[in-house]
């Protein structure tokens, strides 16, 4: 005759592998369409504060909190790899689904400025296949959005359009005043 205790510990390691096979579900299908993965060192941050940092994330950004081992195995073979040296200590990962990666570190940055998170910072991240290091997340919180990046190209292509049209349309005897003007602008 079995004790309820021994079914129990016997019906444990089932349902352990269960979960773990679960979360590590969880990491592959966030890491599908991922343009950022970073770490973010979590110790002794309360339930409470990683559920305010979770709600101060834009939608296309996902805060997971994964054991390390299951992480590296998801990123096993993967363009996510150079991130395994920052697999360690307590993490937090976060998924950012979208290429606007400064709105997506932003929210991260005040939450460690709000609660006093000195030691609580970024332990790496994988960028377009490159490991930025915690001194490297400069780059990565600078860098100009799409949009930042569209105007941008924008007004390149425009302002010799414009240039151009402002010569065709002026009159004959200001066209020459017109052509030096932008001759003028383009040599700057």
């Amino acid at each position: 005759m079995t004790s309820l205790r021994s079914a129990v510990a016997t019906s444990l390691p089932p349902i352990r592998a269960a979960i773990t096979r679960m979360k590590q579900d969880i990491v592959r299908r966030e890491l599908e369409n991922c343009h950022l993965l970073a770490g973010i060192w979590c110790h002794g941050l309360t339930v409470r504060q990683l559920q305010a940092l979770r709600g101060a994330l834009p939608l296309a950004a996902k805060l997971v909190v994964a054991k390390n081992t299951l992480v590296e195995k998801a990123i096993a073979g993967t363009r996510w790899e150079p991130l395994r040296p920052c697999a360690k200590g307590m993490n937090a990962w976060l998924f950012v689904h979208s290429d606007e990666i400064p709105p997506a570190l932003k929210p991260c940055r005040d939450f460690q400025r709000d609660f006093k998170l000195a030691l609580n910072d970024f332990t790496g991240a994988v960028f377009e296949g490159r490991l930025y290091g915690p001194d490297n997340f400069q780059a990565l919180e600078t860098m100009p959005t799409r949009m930042e990046s569209y105007a941008y190209l924008l007004g390149c292509l425009q302002t010799p359009a414009v240039s151009l049209l402002s010569i065709l349309q002026a009159p004959e005897g200001d066209a020459d005043q017109v052509a030096e003007g932008a001759a003028a602008t383009s040599e700057k």
